[in-house]
């Protein structure tokens, strides 16, 4: 599996055993009304909307707060304007961050996010000198005994879409495809006995950057304490961690 999903399998079993359940509904809520304001209330006809509401069902967001997001961005239900901004930054060891945000007061939030790297030696970068670095993708995970890079392709084959990879590991696999690519390939898997574990719309980096243990602990320190300020929806670095550096941190904790 790639470095960047390597990382994500940690914070996402970090995730997992984390209590603030109320603050992932938020964000999640968030996205979902945001989707909806930008385009169209039906998931099927809007890939950030679907992209949303899977990340919401990931975190076992109620039926119930998914619809109540959606009728927020179709009008029905009341709620605060949310703008849509950017953060830029170098972390340690150069590694690139960029922060996408979604919030109702955007001075609070630029004072929350300099503090973070303030805190830390560091300073926010100009508008688009490191989010020029990451493009935007489709990603999905799936888990599943032997599964088989041949059958995955034929799949998506079938299908008619583009992919850009497919990393296969053990009974894991890896699809990072065109954005516009996502309800296509969400609808294509969904028909199979796979488990989709993870399926959103990211951003990578390249090129991307191999960290040691202990620059990659700093990094990581940083994204721990910009993902608990609530305005912020994703927290995307250039940063790869090979496998001995992933040990190496499991024995830090």
């Amino acid at each position: 599996m790639a470095g960047h999903s390597k990382w994500s399998n940690i914070k996402h079993k970090k995730g997992a055993a984390d209590a603030k359940r109320g603050k992932a509904f938020s964000r999640v809520s968030k996205e979902i009304t945001t989707a909806v304001r930008q385009g169209l209330p039906d998931p099927d006809g809007n890939p950030r909307l679907r992209a949303a509401i899977a990340s919401a069902k990931a975190v076992n967001m109620p039926k119930d707060g998914i619809e109540r997001a959606i009728k927020k961005g179709t009008g029905e239900l009341g709620g605060g304007v949310l703008e849509e901004l950017v953060y830029e930054a170098y972390g340690p060891g150069g590694v690139a961050i960029v922060i996408d945000i979604l919030t109702d007061n955007r001075n609070r939030t630029a004072s929350n996010i300099r503090l973070v790297f303030t805190k830390a030696g560091l300073s926010l970068a100009d508008s688009g000198s490191v989010s020029r670095m990451f493009s935007r993708k489709a990603r999905f995970v799936l888990e599943g005994e032997n599964i088989d890079e041949d059958s995955l392709y034929e799949i998506l084959l079938e299908a008619d879409v583009d992919v850009d990879e497919i990393q296969v590991g053990e009974d894991t696999a890896e699809i990072i495809a065109p954005p516009e690519a996502f309800n296509d390939i969400l609808a294509a898997l969904e028909s199979t006995d796979l488990s989709i574990q993870e399926s959103e719309l990211t951003k990578i980096a390249n090129p991307l950057i191999e960290a040691d243990a202990s620059t990659a602990k700093k990094v990581m320190n940083i994204v721990d304490k910009l993902e608990d300020d609530d305005d912020v929806s994703k927290v995307y670095t250039s940063m790869h961690l090979t496998d001995e550096v992933i040990a190496e941190l499991s024995e830090m904790d």
